[in-house]
């Protein structure tokens, strides 16, 4: 009896996955008749087989990356490097506003304020155009400095509401092993924080890629800044933006995934 329940699910649940599959492809071959017929009437001339070579090709068998590669490149870098210190300046953050400390707590505050009521843009521009000189930083740094204090911002907050989830009893706990803060923080709150915050972390840093795109607005020859010069030379502005949609997709939901398992191994550990 059980088997034959176990085999009625299993068959409902394969026939549930045929019927979406088809409502899928059904749905993805109306969008494609709905675009064709669209840019038919635009008189547009589509050109896919010009595509692979802005993203890579092969000269006597050497592997010579494209611009949408190397666009690709600049991108994960300032996203790499963005995370890490949204990573800091969210942790960092957080403490301030759950210290003691009167000073702490206003600079923590006006920060959060500032960046959270004013357009990652502006913020951008603010850095390139008036901080950037003063303090003698290239646009690269410029970027990645306007990133990281904009999801920063943002992190503190998860951050935050991670170390307040964790019960006082815990804080208690360290205290009484002869610990310190600093010791708790480390040891024992962090540690139970960590896998509780992973989730809306992960959908930070899948932000920050996104937001990244805006760097190009500074002429950094990133993702975003190769497709538009790619565009302005060959006119094929729907295969290049598709391209890079696809492209920032992709890194998005691997991204996605990869935390996702990091969250489920944080949680095992711990």
């Amino acid at each position: 009896m059980l088997q034959n329940k176990t085999s009625f699910y299993k068959k409902n649940a394969r026939n549930k996955f045929i019927l979406d599959s088809l409502l899928f492809a059904i749905l993805l071959i109306l969008f494609s008749i709905f675009l064709y017929n669209g840019t038919e009437e635009l008189g547009y001339n589509w050109q896919w087989f010009r595509v692979p070579d802005f993203i890579f090709s092969f000269k006597d068998k050497t592997f010579i990356p494209g611009p949408l590669l190397k666009g690709l490149g600049v991108t994960l870098e300032i996203s790499a490097l963005s995370f890490i210190l949204t990573f800091v300046i969210g942790l960092g953050t957080a403490v301030l506003r759950l210290s003691n400390s009167f000073v702490g707590n206003i600079i923590a505050r006006i920060y959060l304020e500032t960046i959270r009521n004013t357009p990652l843009l502006i913020q951008l521009f603010f850095i390139y155009f008036v901080i950037a000189p003063i303090l003698n930083i290239n646009g690269f740094w410029s970027a990645v400095i306007a990133l990281s204090l904009f999801e920063g911002a943002y992190a503190s907050e998860i951050f935050r509401s991670g170390i307040t989830s964790i019960d006082k009893g815990q804080w208690e706990a360290a205290f009484s092993l002869g610990g310190n803060k600093s010791f708790a923080y480390i040891n024992v709150i962090l540690p139970q924080a960590i896998p509780r915050i992973a989730p809306p972390l992960a959908g930070q840093a899948i932000s920050l890629v996104k937001d990244s795109a805006l760097v190009s607005t500074v002429a950094i020859y990133d993702l975003t800044m190769q497709g538009q010069s790619i565009i302005s030379e060959t006119f094929m502005t729907f295969e290049i933006w598709f391209t890079v949609a696809a492209i920032y997709l992709s890194i998005t939901l691997l991204l996605s995934w990869t935390l996702d398992n990091m969250a489920q191994k944080f949680k095992s550990r711990w």
